[in-house]
């Protein structure tokens, strides 16, 4: 895994991963929570908070949690925010340090929203939508492309058409269009295979499974690779609505920085070396080369004269075959550790 710059952090092998915490519309319409959300976001961890701009499609979530059939009703009912009120989460975003992003779905979206974000966030559902990735790549920024109910023919498509249109560069997310996904449909193993289909890129998971105490979905697709993490975000998870049920909260977002950085302090490096702590084992737990009986000076050093034994402080047993054919250079007594001062080369 290479190394990228996204909204001013360097993502790698041993970056922490870069948390977009998605409000969505878990803030019903009220200003005043959106900004709580924005707070907590930003206590939990998170590097962006983001939003969503749009209209309407038929229901694609679970009916039983939230009975709203479609988005146009969905968002009357929880959203009526427009770009006022998006101007002014940004602003907010700006002034406490937390990058503001929101989804957009239509040109209209995307032209208000450019100049307040510093990427754009694609939809799964609108991975084939032509215009709208032609609009998105026409702001020449980075984005971010949810690849969920996807092809690998059709996110191959998607990108050709965003950087053909200019987008700055792509960055790709693993993410299931279920909400919520049920474990057995995570297919994390999905992060490994978009990083292999579409080297060069930032591979990253947008999650909408339901959040459990360890975080493992997001721990384990860390681990897997992705560098960008997004989920649903809420001030409380009993809430009704679409996006309360398979949110996490501050809690959960705490819990999940705390374990990746635990993690991340396991993992260590990708460079096979020994560690500073392991000096003591490397002095005392090796083997030296040791004398197995008295060997006069002169003597011959003969497989039956030495042995190895810790500590490892004398001649490294690494120089067996080196110190064989060698002679004692002074009277060595038995059970001595070799240092290479108490030899000479046979002809000396």
């Amino acid at each position: 895994m290479s190394e990228y710059l996204l909204d001013g952090k360097t993502l790698g092998p041993q970056s922490p991963p870069y948390v977009i915490a998605e409000v969505g519309v878990n803030h019903g319409g009220d200003l005043g929570l959106a900004k709580r959300l924005v707070e907590l976001a930003l206590e939990g961890g998170a590097d962006a908070v983001k939003f969503q701009t749009y209209k309407h499609s038929p229901a694609y979530w679970d009916l039983k949690s939230e009975p709203t059939t479609s988005q146009f009703e969905l968002f009357q009912k929880y959203d009526r925010f427009g770009p006022a009120e998006y101007a002014a989460l940004a602003q907010h975003c700006g002034e406490r340090g937390i990058t503001f992003l929101s989804t957009p779905f239509d040109d209209g979206a995307v032209d208000f929203l450019d100049p307040l974000m510093p990427l754009f966030k694609i939809a799964s559902a609108d991975l084939t939508c032509v215009p709208l990735l032609e609009r998105i790549a026409s702001k020449h920024k980075p984005v971010l492309l949810s690849t969920g109910a996807a092809t690998a023919a059709e996110v191959e498509d998607a990108l050709a058409i965003l950087e053909t249109g200019g987008a700055a560069s792509v960055h790709l997310l693993h993410c299931v269009l279920n909400y919520p996904t049920q474990d057995l449909n995570a297919d994390l193993g999905q992060i490994k295979a978009l990083a292999r289909l579409f080297p060069g890129r930032l591979i990253g998971y947008s999650d909408h499974t339901l959040p459990e105490a360890n975080m493992d979905a997001l721990t384990w697709a860390y681990i897997l690779g992705a560098r960008i993490i997004e989920k649903h975000f809420t001030h409380d998870k009993t809430l009704p609505g679409n996006d309360h049920y398979h949110a996490m909260d501050l809690g959960d977002l705490r819990r999940f920085r705390e374990r990746v950085e635990r993690y991340r302090q396991m993992a260590g490096g990708e460079v096979k070396h020994y560690l500073p702590s392991e000096e003591p084992a490397r002095a005392f737990a090796r083997r030296s080369i040791v004398a197995a009986r008295d060997i006069a000076l002169g003597e011959a050093i003969t497989p039956e004269a030495i042995t190895y034994k810790r500590p490892g402080t004398g001649i490294p047993a690494s120089h067996w075959h080196q110190v064989l054919g060698m002679k004692a250079a002074r009277d060595i007594a038995e059970d001595q550790v070799l240092a290479w001062g108490d030899l000479a080369q046979a002809g000396d």
